[in-house]
């Protein structure tokens, strides 16, 4: 009896991690998300301030890997409303930060002073945003930020700008805001993090990326006016078999997003299921100490097909 016992508590354990490994929507930060997206001014608008062409799906290719099919013969973007970006504060700020870091891991970072003002000149911006000030309030009532703005830009701050070290027995060679938004090289052999959608577009429209293809479940077709895509694309001779990254977002937006799943949540790794706009996505950050290794969101249906399966 003891050792049917036993089997029989030894099953449920064993079922329960099951479904503990199942995510289930986080509706608290569903909201607060959904409030950010509506406040998002500045996202740019898929048809009329850009426009993408999934093209083909993008077929296996293991990391490290150089030999890859291209299954897009066209760019991504075939065009973006580039006053829209040179005019809106926080999209040209940030497109001044993308060429102040190397690019290989293992280099050491050194920042000028004008690059430190350009950082400076980008918080300010990004924090008079109604996107972050939002996600600042939020924070505030969680008892995760301070609500003197000097102490919140100073932890916006650490958390994306902070150099450390991502290689051992190297310079302090990484940081959020550069592995999430501008990329970076591994040994020669693999693209690490590249999330952003503006240097995405830029790299590709000098010709240092191409895109090959869009990532996807077999039943979950990406639309050209999706927010959020996977994709396979090489850079610099180097390819990524999955990357992926909102498209048209601000950089606000996609900041006070990941800043705060970072604060809200100690844990070195962490993942949280959200549906914003039409979109259901997993929201991944890991941590490097008190600032961000990476984050980046991870489409898992648009179109509020999510919402019909369920509703069936």
């Amino acid at each position: 009896m003891a050792a049917r016992l036993c089997e029989f508590l030894l099953l449920a354990v064993f079922l329960n991690g099951l479904n503990a490994s199942r995510l289930v929507i986080n509706q608290e930060l569903t909201n607060i998300f959904n409030e950010l997206w509506r406040l998002d001014v500045n996202r740019m608008q898929p048809g009329i301030d850009y426009t993408v062409s999934v093209q083909g799906r993008a077929n296996f290719v293991s990391q490290g890997s150089h030999v890859v099919q291209d299954r897009a013969s066209l760019p991504l973007f075939s065009n973006v409303d580039e006053n829209k970006l040179r005019n809106t504060t926080t999209f040209s700020l940030l497109t001044r930060l993308l060429d102040n870091y190397e690019r290989s891991t293992g280099v050491t970072e050194q920042i000028t002073t004008e690059e430190r003002t350009e950082i400076n000149l980008f918080l300010d911006a990004v924090l008079e945003t109604e996107v972050m000030k939002r996600a600042h309030k939020y924070l505030v009532s969680k008892g995760k930020s301070n609500i003197n703005l000097r102490l919140f830009k100073n932890q916006l701050n650490l958390i994306w700008f902070q150099f450390y070290h991502r290689q051992r027995n190297t310079g302090l060679d990484s940081c959020g805001f550069e592995h999430v938004f501008v990329g970076e090289t591994k040994s020669g052999t693999e693209i690490i993090g590249f999330h952003n959608w503006i240097q995405f577009y830029l790299q590709e429209k000098n010709h240092h990326l191409d895109y090959k293809g869009y990532k996807a479940r077999q039943n979950d077709l990406p639309d050209q006016d999706d927010h959020v895509l996977n994709l396979q694309f090489s850079w610099h001779g180097l390819v990524k078999p999955v990357g992926s990254a909102f498209i048209g977002t601000s950089p606000e937006f996609e900041m006070a997003l990941f800043t705060i799943v970072f604060l809200m949540n100690t844990d070195r790794s962490t993942t949280v299921l959200v549906n914003i706009d039409q979109c259901q996505m997993e929201l991944v950050v890991i941590r490097h100490g008190r600032s961000l290794g990476t984050a980046y969101p991870k489409l898992i249906s648009s179109n509020n097909r999510h919402v019909r399966q369920h509703s069936h």
